[in-house]
């Protein structure tokens, strides 16, 4: 049993027998709990963290945990239907609705229920990140001397270094004061089209793209327009044609295993997309969320369209949380020229700075010799669980197995036979136990045909894998058409 699933069992069996208690009487210890359930000291511990958060416990540290006073139920339950008219007074015809649509990006954030196999998260399961040297250092941050003050608004400077040497390359094409420390990739994102986009104006997205950019887009006002993308990215003469057409002066594109597809920017279209931004007068915004989730097999990759890019047309964006930790939200943005300013006083407006401690502990991480063990141990974990997934499809259910199958990144894109609906398909996979994405969300306007998007990321294993499929075929005999 998952330890998910333990903490959930532990805490509706304590909420059951909360009535047993007076207000301020004391529940057993954590030890008997532990031998009485036969469950570890940690999931005690979570599931009476969670009774707490729920207000039905109180824990006093050092004398245990007791049982709380119940609420007060309000008076009356209030009326908040006035908030329907302030919330859609923006919206008129010559304004662009800023209300958010997060169902795309929830459905890789949110939790499985207990028992069910998740093929649709976007984060790697405990025992693929390095949790033992991410505690290590973050203990020895918080023991660097002004770790708990306030940091540099633009970023501790041996981290921008840090980056700007990732970025940049040997050839050092990237300077630390071209490097601004940021919250995670989505934060980076957001200041990005926040920055470089006024409120209303198109911007340019890959058809299929990431479902947090085109959130973050449309909550800042701006209104996606699709480029379309192939296996070698996307399409050069039809982003020209974009450009012209919206009069965009931004475009976002992942240009190493982009999400959805997989696909990497050939080699000629690095140079044409560039060229093709320059002469529009417009910025690209690179989001290379990958370059650490290669597969051991992947080869030599390309550097990013930054380190090629003396002129500033590209502001660059990554990350080191999908590499480590969902909560290690630590990213940057690098950029050249005038915009460097932009970019900073919106992400001070916004947040002030990335707490130091994390950054500290970001240094500590990327300097010690478990980073580049964890680096080597991810890229071969990686290709043998896309392996597993690709052996499973090819068994249970050939026709999905995909056409273009990428060496990086942590998830496949399948087409789904013509005719099926991805939403009963979703709901269908949901109720034999597995947990998978549906396609529509990664499309910015209408899409030629269904897709899932499966992750073998946050699996427990190759036999959980093997096992979701099979529970995913299931579903299929239910829903797709013959």
């Amino acid at each position: 049993m998952s330890q998910r699933s333990s903490v959930d069992d532990l805490v509706n069996h304590l909420r059951r027998e909360l009535d047993r208690y007076c207000v301020g009487e004391k529940l057993p210890p954590s030890r008997e709990l532990v031998e009485r359930h036969r469950v570890s000291p940690v999931t005690v511990s979570r599931a009476l963290a969670a009774l707490a958060a729920e207000g039905l416990v109180v824990t006093r540290p050092g004398a245990g945990a007791f049982r709380a006073r119940p609420h007060t139920a309000p008076s009356r339950p209030g009326d908040t239907s006035w908030q329907e008219i302030a919330l859609s007074a923006e919206t008129s015809p010559d304004q662009v609705s800023r209300s958010v649509d997060a169902g795309g990006v929830l459905a890789t954030l949110a939790a499985p229920p207990p028992g069910v196999i998740e093929l649709s998260g976007g984060y790697p399961p405990p025992a693929l990140r390095p949790e033992r040297a991410l505690a290590g250092a973050l203990a020895r941050a918080g023991r660097r001397p002004g770790a708990w003050g306030r940091p540099p608004m633009e970023g501790l400077d041996e981290l921008r270094a840090w980056f700007a040497r990732s970025i940049g390359g040997p050839a050092g094409t990237v300077a630390a004061s071209e490097v601004l420390v940021t919250a995670g990739g989505q934060s980076a994102l957001t200041t990005a089209l926040r920055a470089l986009a006024p409120p209303g104006a198109p911007v340019l997205v890959e058809s299929p793209t990431y479902p947090g950019i085109l959130a973050a887009a449309r909550a800042s006002g701006l209104r996606p327009v699709p480029v379309p993308v192939d296996t070698d990215g996307v399409r050069p003469r039809l982003l020209a044609e974009a450009f012209r057409a919206s009069g965009a002066r931004v475009l976002v594109c992942q240009p190493l295993f982009q999400n959805p597809t997989g696909a990497v920017l050939s080699a000629d279209r690095r140079r044409e997309v560039v060229e093709v931004a320059r002469a529009a007068g417009a910025f690209v915004v690179e989001d290379d969320f990958a370059r650490f989730l290669a597969h051991a097999d992947a080869g030599p990759l390309p550097p990013p369209l930054r380190a090629d890019d003396p002129d500033g047309t590209v502001v660059h964006v990554c990350s080191l949380t999908k590499i480590t930790s969902p909560s290690l939200r630590v990213g940057a943005l690098a950029a050249r020229g005038p915009v460097m300013e932009r970019l900073r006083a919106v992400q001070v407006v916004d947040s002030f700075f990335v707490p130091r401690p994390l950054q500290e502990a970001a240094l500590e991480l990327v300097g010690a010799p478990a980073w580049h063990r964890h680096l080597r141990t991810t890229t071969e974990e990686l290709r043998r669980r896309r392996e597993a997934l690709l052996a499973a499809l090819a068994r249970d259910l050939p026709a999905l197995v995909p056409a273009y199958v990428p060496r990086g990144g942590y998830h496949l894109w399948l087409r789904l036979p013509a005719g099926t609906d991805e939403s009963a398909l979703v709901a269908a996979a949901l109720r034999a136990g597995v947990a998978v994405t549906p396609g529509r969300p990664y499309f910015a306007a209408e899409s030629a045909a269904p897709h899932l998007r499966l992750s073998f990321a946050p699996a427990a294993g190759e036999a959980e894998l093997a096992e979701g499929v099979r529970r995913l075929r299931t579903a299929c005999e239910e829903v797709v058409p013959a």
